[in-house]
């Protein structure tokens, strides 16, 4: 059965290239087998209904489509309506805590790398059931907050076995599964031995369950030609390359990023102009994790200097237990305005189809007609109140290809 959405006081559908941000007032909806087949201002909606049921729909049909009678109407009394967030940096499959590095921090404790070693140790000693249950937990965390899109990596475990079980347990939840067995080179293993490993059996060990190839590029982590070696030997395998780099200080990933094609380059926290033009003359998207700085206490990235330079900016939470333990879309879309230079429709674009892009997806992040229906409804009459109301449960119910999935 179609459903009508009606009583939206503000739509944003991603969906108009010239103007990309823009929203619609009073506005109605229509979905169709899971995918949005009309979209437009209320008072059009039952002209709109009586095409789909002459035939005469502005969406083509979908491929096996039977049912074509009966349309719901859902009242959303005056809602704001946005697309379902993407979020296309996380590392969701982990055991243990380390809210102590973040409260020494807050005492000026710099950020270090190192810190992952410790929920290494703990993710090896847990079990499968107690991962999924951690798991279970934050995506339950992420579609109650709007995320209907979201990538999970691997890169706490750092043995074959173990980044092969990180990996499989990941794909039992999304199809967005990133291997990052260099994310550190673990402790007491010889480092040339060990990325001969991740470049070999430990991707040969992953590669049915994960669809990306993801380094940390960065001091502490890995150099700039052993992450070179090690992407390229992923998209050797068929993955899709990604790139942790320019976190901590001026390096090569941004570079490397561009280099190798990469879909996209996370953190971007320090740039110089070179990294800016290389991206602004490049398909690869700039992903921003402004969680990260309000955990770590470093500088926010600019992101009014990426969005004026022409780069494709994505936000997303990068929700990891050791510096940046949120899995909050709204709260990036609050701290992209108040501290990145980011007004409120540009935080929602790159928060909703600046992730799609980092994706490489094109049936999320957007309202357009043929889109997956996904749509999160906001407790408020405009999209303004994720940045007005930061902290504030704002999300009344999420939609993904049509179905209720929060509240449960």
């Amino acid at each position: 059965m179609a459903t009508l959405f009606t009583g939206i006081a503000e739509l944003t559908t991603n969906a108009d290239a010239a103007a990309p941000t823009a929203t619609i007032a009073d506005a109605a909806l229509l979905v169709d087998e899971g995918r949005v087949a009309w979209v437009g201002a209320a008072s059009d909606a039952e002209t709109a209904v009586r095409a789909r049921d002459s035939g005469l729909s502005p969406m083509p049909r979908a491929a096996g489509a039977v049912s074509r009678s009966g349309v719901e109407v859902v009242d959303l009394g005056g809602r704001a309506v946005i697309p379902g967030f993407v979020d296309s940096h996380t590392h969701l499959v982990f055991a243990g805590d380390r809210a102590d590095e973040f409260e020494a921090r807050m005492t000026g404790v710099p950020y270090a790398a190192g810190g992952i070693r410790r929920t290494v140790a703990a993710t090896r000693a847990a079990t499968d059931d107690e991962l999924r249950a951690r798991l279970a937990a934050l995506v339950a965390e992420l579609h109650a907050q709007g995320t209907t899109t979201f990538e999970v990596k691997t890169g706490y475990a750092l043995t074959l076995d173990g980044e092969e079980r990180l990996a499989r347990l990941a794909a039992e939840v999304t199809d967005e599964v990133t291997y990052l067995g260099a994310h550190v080179v673990p402790e007491g293993a010889a480092r040339e031995a060990y990325v001969d490993l991740v470049c070999d059996g430990m991707l040969a060990a992953v590669r049915p369950h994960v669809r990306w190839v993801d380094v940390f590029c960065e001091r502490g982590a890995f150099t700039e030609a052993e992450s070179e070696r090690i992407l390229r030997a992923g998209a050797a395998a068929g993955l899709g390359v990604r790139v942790h780099g320019n976190q901590l200080g001026e390096g090569p990933g941004v570079q490397l990023a561009v280099r190798l094609g990469a879909a996209s380059v996370d953190h971007c926290t320090h740039l110089t102009d070179a990294d800016i033009a290389a991206l602004a003359g490049s398909d690869t998207v700039a992903t921003l994790l402004p969680g990260v700085e309000f955990s770590t206490r470093q500088p926010y990235p600019d992101a009014r200097r990426l969005i004026d330079a022409g780069v494709t900016v994505a936000l997303a939470s990068d929700c990891n237990p050791g510096s940046s333990f949120t899995s909050s879309m709204p709260l990036m879309i609050a701290l992209a305005v108040r501290e990145m230079g980011m007004t409120v429709g540009e935080g929602v674009w790159a928060a909703t189809a600046g992730g799609a892009r980092a994706l490489r997806r094109s049936d999320a992040g957007h309202l357009g007609v043929g889109a997956r229906a996904d749509l999160v409804v906001l407790d408020a009459p405009s999209r303004r109140h994720l940045a007005y109301r930061p902290g504030v449960p704002l999300v009344h119910r999420v939609y993904r290809g049509g179905e209720v999935i929060s509240p449960r």
